[in-house]
């Protein structure tokens, strides 16, 4: 009944059972003549073991929710230009400003709120490591360019499932180990599992309630639901909710108006990206949809679409978001 959403799915991949190594070296090994201790680092990436002689120096960004690991690791300041979409909303202002200097190669995105960009564009930057991968960009041509290619797990295809919040904690061990952060890791990780934890506390004591997270297509069209190999699942298990779509292994899939209101979820939440306008009403239009507990209820949260997907720093704090908007509902 479910299929996977090809359209909503961030990658397309073609992987093999390769191992890449990346060709670039930092100044200073190369100066050097040797890697600094610990490397060469391999890391398993979709199937691929990622392998990289030294830490990245030349970062390209194509996607917007590595920022807040690389901040919070101290290597932002390796990211030598970006693409696609990067609201402001999602930062503090200080994070705001470093992600504005940092040159933007096109924002341009197609109905599907998916980047467009060349794979000539990506390689001009000469980057040694590439965050993400949209259509078009292939990992084979990065290496073959001396660049490696970084794709977050819960976009990988059969990434395994439920998703989970050590999910995000495996995402930036891999990027301490990489960029020779480790301990910066640690202490990221730490903070973010006491945030969690608070979240968990404070709704030990709410009602039993159902919840569905959805991805309405404005104008009409397809409603995505995201299942138990998305990020959503465990927001909502720290929330104290249901996953109504919570048996079903996908990330995101297509859901059917009548499956939905069949589902009568208590709690809706809309994800959205650039603009919240017309996100409400894709989900009122819906035959039948007045009827549901969430819009009876009043209970029915817009939510910027990093701020669940996929997994980084920015899920946390849209936990704690979520919680601090369901508080009296």
């Amino acid at each position: 009944m479910h299929s996977a959403a090809r359209t909503l799915q961030l990658l397309a991949l073609a992987v093999g059972a390769v191992t890449v190594v990346a060709g670039c070296a930092s100044s200073t090994a190369v100066d050097s003549g040797r890697a600094p201790a610990g490397f060469p680092v391999s890391v398993e990436n979709c199937g691929v073991d990622v392998t990289f002689q030294t830490p990245p120096e030349r970062v390209l960004l194509l996607e917007s929710a590595p920022v807040t690991i690389l901040d919070g690791i101290g290597v932002f300041g390796r990211v030598v230009a970006r693409a696609g979409s990067f609201p402001a909303e999602y930062y503090p202002a200080e994070l705001a400003a470093k992600v504005n200097a940092v040159p933007a190669l096109t924002d341009k995105m197609n109905s599907s709120g998916h980047l467009m960009i060349s794979q000539e564009e990506v390689l001009s930057q000469s980057p040694d490591l590439v965050l993400a991968l949209p259509e078009g960009v292939s990992r084979q041509a990065l290496h073959d360019a001396g660049a490696n290619a970084l794709i977050q797990q819960v976009f990988c295809p059969g990434a395994p499932a439920p998703a989970s919040f050590q999910t995000l904690y495996d995402e930036i061990g891999r990027y301490g180990r990489v960029f020779d952060r480790r301990t910066q890791a640690e202490g990221l990780v730490a903070d973010l599992r006491a945030r969690v934890a608070d979240v968990e506390r404070r709704s030990a004591g709410a009602p039993e309630r159902t919840a569905a997270v959805l991805y309405p297509t404005v104008g009409g069209g397809t409603t995505y639901a995201y299942g138990r190999g998305s990020m959503a699942q465990p927001q909502l298990t720290a929330l104290g909710l249901t996953n109504v779509f919570g048996d079903v292994p996908e990330r995101v899939f297509e859901v059917q108006p009548e499956e939905l209101i069949d589902a009568d979820p208590d709690v809706v939440i809309l994800l959205y990206q650039g603009s919240p306008r017309g996100v409400r009403q894709a989900l009122t239009s819906l035959p039948g949809a007045e009827s549901m507990a969430a819009i009876t209820g009043g209970r029915v949260i817009t939510q910027l679409f990093n701020f669940t997907e996929p997994a980084s720093p920015l899920t946390v704090r849209g936990l704690e978001m979520l919680a601090d908007e369901l508080d009296g509902r």
